[in-house]
């Protein structure tokens, strides 16, 4: 009997594997589909913590076959909970509000795991003494929770990806649910129909695991209305190329980054004053651009030296260095002798790096978590000012001045307060798949528009043009806002407000 209580207590540390992982999955998926990791987390922590107090209070209903019940109750886990990243992802293809289908799910996975333990202590109440049973339940689902908690960014992300790892713990519910039939045997009626019931839930869960990759890419399809030529999950974010005639557009989780047709609006417009203020750019440190178009912009500088982009995701500098298309784009830059490509995460590099840059771009996404917001705030700047030599210049994307007024001044605001002695100026140009775009640049005099020039070849900036960035109509121009500080991202809440008002 005591061997058959330590699979019992074995079976609770598999569940608590599974349950916190479908947990794990919504909130990473959710964060992905959405942004605002901290929102999406919050729900979906809220909607399973309640659900599985539901599910607790529902299992004292049900009274006999508690063995029976625990055993289906952990098959039904496995099919529900293996299924809910491709419920959660066809919810956001398919539905005009995809919220509503986080509660569904997460509250229907919640509520069947809040049962498990329940039952599972009702079960094992007989073979000794209450306190123990308690102590060794408990302590066994806690110990399940921190292998999950450690296995889900380390492990299973990266190597399977979300859906592959939901029918991965799907399966392994299933699983616990047919070793205890087995176990068990000599105790449960119907047998036979018990397995049947766990092989057809790991048949459905093994389809589904086989098919993962043609799901992804079915909805994908119907989220994107040109052709996928590429598509990669990566640790850090979804990877999506897509391609009309001669139009290749960049997406990560969703949001458009790049349209080849225009791009060269948006990364000449971030590059070019800030290397014509400068005048004998040397040294050139780009943060983000892992696309290597803004680096292309500054190798038409023969004055250029090396130049470090650090991107987070080694995909995407492995991506833009080695396919044909895309290095004829970024024309070869990241492949060039002269590039020192840093994988890491920005801040941390500004923290420890030593060296010394006579231009920095911010060529980041946009601000629309805080994940990312953290590399709009005070201590962003100024780390990044701190790594300029006297006469440096730092120059930041800083989002849609139309779209997103108060967010664009943020920004601006922000970097002003955050860059010491430095002067900080803000301009604005039209990129067609975008709309109105500004940007935020410190330099160590006040920039005088008319003085700029454009030495290099281009394709949209002339003398004229780049001195007419600086002009703002009305209804762009200047307003006060609030900083955007580490403790405290008002630059995130800013961003969605502007956005949300066009139905972005």
């Amino acid at each position: 009997m005591r061997s058959k209580r330590r699979l019992l207590l074995a079976s609770v540390f598999v569940a608590a594997n599974c349950g916190l992982v479908y947990e794990l999955l919504a909130g990473a998926l959710s964060s992905y589909l959405l942004g605002d990791s901290i929102t999406q987390f919050s729900l979906v922590i809220g909607v399973f913590l309640s659900a599985m107090g539901l599910g607790a209070w529902l299992s004292k209903f049900i009274e006999r076959r508690l063995l029976r019940a625990f055993i289906l109750l952990e098959a039904a886990v496995g099919v529900v909970g293996g299924f809910s990243a491709v419920a959660l992802y066809a919810a956001f293809t398919y539905a005009d509000v995809y919220t509503p289908y986080l509660f569904l799910v997460g509250g229907t996975v919640g509520v069947l795991v809040g049962a498990e333990i329940p039952l599972l202590i009702r079960i094992l109440k007989d073979d000794g003494p209450l306190k123990a049973t308690i102590s060794d339940v408990f302590a066994v689902d806690y110990a399940g929770a921190l292998a999950a908690s450690l296995l889900f960014p380390i492990l299973l992300v990266p190597k399977l990806g979300l859906m592959m790892t939901g029918f991965l713990f799907g399966a392994l519910n299933v699983a616990v649910a047919g070793v205890v039939v087995w176990a068990f045997r000599d105790r449960l009626g119907r047998v036979q129909e018990l397995y049947a019931w766990c092989l057809a839930a790991f048949l459905l869960l093994v389809g589904g695991a086989v098919s993962s990759q043609q799901l992804v890419g079915f909805f994908e399809a119907e989220r994107y209305e040109d052709e996928i030529i590429y598509s990669k999950r990566t640790p850090y974010q979804q990877i999506t190329l897509t391609r009309w005639r001669n139009d290749v557009r960049l997406f990560l989780n969703g949001q458009l980054q790049l349209s080849t047709i225009d791009e060269h609006r948006y990364h000449e417009s971030l590059v070019h004053p800030a290397m014509s203020v400068h005048g004998n750019v040397q040294r050139v440190l780009i943060l983000g651009g892992g696309d290597g178009m803004a680096l292309r912009e500054v190798y038409k500088y023969a004055s250029v030296r090396d130049a470090v982009v650090v991107d987070l995701d080694p995909e995407m500098t492995r991506l833009f260095a080695e396919n044909s298309l895309l290095r004829d784009l970024n024309g070869g830059s990241i492949n060039d002798s002269r590039t020192t490509i840093v994988n890491e995460d920005a801040m941390n590099y500004l923290r420890k790096t030593q060296d010394f840059f006579d231009v920095i771009i911010m060529d980041l996404p946009d601000p629309n978590d805080i994940a990312v917001g953290k590399l709009y705030t005070k201590d962003f700047f100024h780390f990044a000012s701190r790594r300029l030599r006297s006469n440096g210049v730092l120059v930041s994307q800083a989002t849609s001045p139309f779209y997103a007024r108060e967010a664009f001044w943020c920004i601006v605001n922000t970097m002003r307060a955050s860059v010491g002695t430095r002067s900080v100026s803000a301009y604005h140009a039209y990129v067609p798949s975008f709309g109105e775009w500004g940007f935020s640049i410190a330099t160590k005099l006040p920039i005088d528009p008319s003085a700029l020039s454009v030495s290099v070849p281009t394709r949209f900036l002339n003398e004229g043009t780049v001195r007419g960035l600086f002009a703002f109509p009305k209804d762009l121009g200047p307003i006060a806002t609030s900083l955007n500080r580490l403790d405290d991202q008002v630059l995130v809440r800013l961003y969605e407000k502007g956005w949300k008002r066009f139905n972005f």
